[in-house]
């Protein structure tokens, strides 16, 4: 789909969720919304008369009824009024909530359609409001992001998007380039006068303030990217700990090789499973121990590979044997007693760091993959700053961003040459623009607000 502009129509769409509800919602906006409802919408009766609508200059909320063909009374609606540019799209907008019956609401559409109001197409209420700055595209793909979200995690971060999370960060670092671009190309118009607009130590700082800024960033997107794969957890602790049998617990497979011989697993083995809606990569890795043969030397490194891989990782003890574990465990780490009913103590009695584990009570495997979920998920939560649409728009132009002010921060450590690095900053200041929409184009426009649904 290719939008063509029309930004002198106005438009309407059903805005509430398809399917019978208590409430619905028709929503129209565009230069001639007063008009329409000067016409169409009455006010109670029993309300003090108002201004007209084109006179207003406040939102406003009131009842009254609209006649809609084919219905034998007026049809009773909430009134909720946005004059100008304080409103969603940034221009005149209305909202019509009624009854949430199918029926009623097709009937209110079609009446708005008969009255010269254009249907909206998919994410044109979205795409309107970014066009008039009420909006970057970092908050538009964000509004999508709040639709389509299928957890907590997902939505907190879409919101967090939308609040301008990211968006401030951004524009103010772009800013923050613009004036420094400003000083040097003022340096070039008056190269033969001993003027300088910017000191060079405050200009290499800049520089590298902004590549700090950017590279957390980087960082996070690439961390996506991986997290969008899977997460990864792994089993790791001393020969004979239970790992295997833990393994096979948690992935409901006999996958793992399971012997009471001490270092029967060499090497990793992996499975997928899904925890608490989050995609995991379960790692069994071979017993910790000293390497004397180079067989265990390899399934040592292999293992030491695995752990440096991890998102989180299990370290299993048994409960039969002495746990020599003092402290705290890292933020990445969940300390795990296995075969607890070999133990004298009660398998429901733990520690705040320890969480004891028997395969043979499914209430300790429920309990271990809750912790799992728990752990992953506040991962999530402190991770991502980027709805999945964001991330894959934006990764390109964000690398590209940091690599010229990197050549920029490299020139101004050899040379201070103006023009080399007014470049640079230029050709960083186009990628970041691309990434907050100041610059784009009608494919990139196509791209983001076709996959809206009508309505948005």
């Amino acid at each position: 789909m290719q939008y063509r502009l029309h930004p002198d129509d106005t438009i309407a769409a059903l805005a509430s969720a398809p399917g019978p509800a208590v409430r619905g919602i028709v929503r129209i906006s565009g230069r001639q919304t007063p008009a329409l409802l000067q016409d169409w919408f009455q006010p109670d009766a029993n309300l003090p008369s108002s201004p007209a609508f084109h006179e207003r200059k406040l939102p406003w909320r009131t009842e009254g009824t609209v006649a809609v063909a084919g219905l034998w009374h007026p049809c009773p609606v909430a009134l909720h009024y946005w004059p100008g540019r304080r409103s969603y799209t940034g221009e005149c907008l209305a909202e019509l909530h009624a009854d949430g019956s199918p029926p009623l609401l097709e009937a209110l559409l079609a009446e708005v359609f008969r009255r010269g109001v254009r249907p909206a197409e998919p994410g044109e209420f979205t795409l309107r409001a970014f066009l008039a700055g009420r909006i970057d595209l970092v908050q538009a793909e964000a509004v999508l992001g709040v639709i389509d979200a299928s957890g907590e995690t997902e939505l907190k971060t879409a919101l967090s998007q939308l609040a301008g999370g990211l968006s401030g960060g951004l524009a103010e670092l772009r800013h923050d380039l613009l004036d420094l671009l400003a000083d040097l190309e003022a340096g070039l118009d008056f190269a033969d006068e001993p003027i300088e607009f910017v000191a060079h130590e405050e200009l290499t700082r800049r520089l590298h303030d902004a590549v700090a800024i950017l590279a957390p960033l980087r960082e996070q997107l690439s961390d996506r990217t991986r997290r969008d794969a899977g997460w990864r957890v792994v089993l790791t602790g001393p020969p004979n700990a239970g790992k295997s049998t833990l393994f096979n617990a948690l992935t409901g497979q006999e996958a793992a090789l399971v012997s009471p011989q001490r270092g029967t697993t060499r090497d990793w083995l992996g499975a997928e499973l899904d925890l608490a809606g989050l995609p995991v990569t379960l790692i069994d890795t071979a017993g910790t121990e000293a390497a004397e043969t180079g067989i265990e030397q390899a399934a040592q490194a292999r293992r030491l590979e695995q752990l440096a891989q991890a998102d989180l990782v299990l370290d299993c003890r048994p409960a039969d044997e002495p746990d020599d574990r003092h402290g705290c465990p890292a933020a990445n780490w969940l300390w795990i007693v296995t075969k607890a009913d070999l133990s004298a103590h009660n398998d429901a009695h733990q520690d705040q760091t320890r969480l004891r584990i028997s395969v043979h009570h499914s209430g300790s495997i429920a309990r271990l993959k809750q912790a799992i979920g728990e752990r992953l998920a506040t991962q999530e939560g402190s991770r991502r700053q980027f709805v999945g649409s964001t991330s894959a728009r934006v990764r390109g132009s964000l690398e590209a961003a940091a690599e010229c002010l990197q050549r920029a921060c490299q020139i101004a450590a050899r040379e201070r040459d103006e023009d080399l690095l007014a470049l640079e900053i230029r050709e960083a200041l186009g990628e970041l623009g691309r990434i907050t929409g100041a610059v784009y184009t009608d494919d990139i426009l196509d791209r983001i607000f076709s996959r809206f649904c009508i309505g948005k």
